[in-house]
């Protein structure tokens, strides 16, 4: 048996000097391969040492996914630490509209999803499928992430679905778009291939009120173009935009994907 390990890496990122990236691989036998998850937030998925806002504790998920049903999955977290303008900037794409915010806020924006997309495709999904035991193909690669990561994690998927087969879009901020921006970027990228959509928001702060109600308008607009049985909605009214959140929702997602 292979004991299970986080390995460290650090990728290239334009413009700067790189981005970490740490792999989560379970217990395994030689020869075995598992699914993968990519994630941002990297810096808070595993531990809870030396976090500002908590921890994901994915890795807890997984070995008791592993004990109960003897499925597992590697998880791959991609760090995304800094100032939060710089981290809004990273996880929010331009292509979808115009941000809504004040002139003072836009001028100070410069949103760049793209290039964050470019590099989990083309930079850490080849990393990842070269150096450690996961299995390849859409069905086995899933996406998740929360708040602007919740927003990424869907424009990739829906951007790449020959790519990644499922996606756990937690407290996405979708507010963010005009939603009819948002709609006709929808459309836009609605093909043949439809992976599989998680969408969970709570409402127990003034910031998850704001994302449920986009949250509902994105899951409504969603349910005349797409199959319903590619589609989940969770709406937790008591859960606040906390990390202890995303981990207790982190294991259904984890469940559907390994189902």
């Amino acid at each position: 048996m292979i004991p299970e390990k986080i390995e460290d890496l650090f990728l290239p990122y334009p413009g700067r000097d790189g981005r970490a990236v740490r792999v989560y691989v379970p217990a395994h036998e030689e020869g075995e391969t598992f699914p993968v998850i990519y994630m941002t937030d990297g810096q808070n998925v595993f531990e809870d040492d030396n976090v500002k806002y908590g921890c994901w504790y994915t890795r807890e998920a997984v070995r008791a996914k592993m004990a109960g049903s003897g499925r597992g999955a590697v998880i791959v977290g991609i760090d995304n630490e800094g100032d939060p303008l710089t981290r809004a900037n990273d996880l929010t794409p331009a292509s979808i509209g115009e941000p809504i915010a004040p002139e003072e806020v836009k001028k100070a924006m410069h949103l760049s999803g793209e290039t964050f997309d470019d590099f989990v495709i083309n930079t850490v999904m080849p990393a990842v499928e070269k150096a450690f035991p996961v299995k390849k193909g859409r069905e086995n690669t899933a996406f998740c992430g929360s708040s602007s990561g919740g927003l990424m994690t869907f424009f990739s998927v829906m951007t790449h679905p020959d790519k990644f087969g499922a996606a756990g879009v937690f407290s996405p901020c979708f507010m963010i778009y005009n939603p009819m921006d948002l709609g006709k970027w929808i459309d836009s990228v609605i093909g043949d291939e439809k992976p599989f959509l998680y969408l969970y928001s709570g409402a127990g702060d003034d910031m998850e009120k704001a994302i449920c109600h986009s949250t509902e308008w994105t899951y409504a607009y969603l349910k005349d173009r797409y199959p319903a049985e590619k589609m989940k909605k969770l709406i937790k009214p008591e859960n606040e935009h906390k990390e202890y959140s995303w981990a207790e929702t982190f294991k259904v997602f984890l469940d559907i994907f390994l189902g």
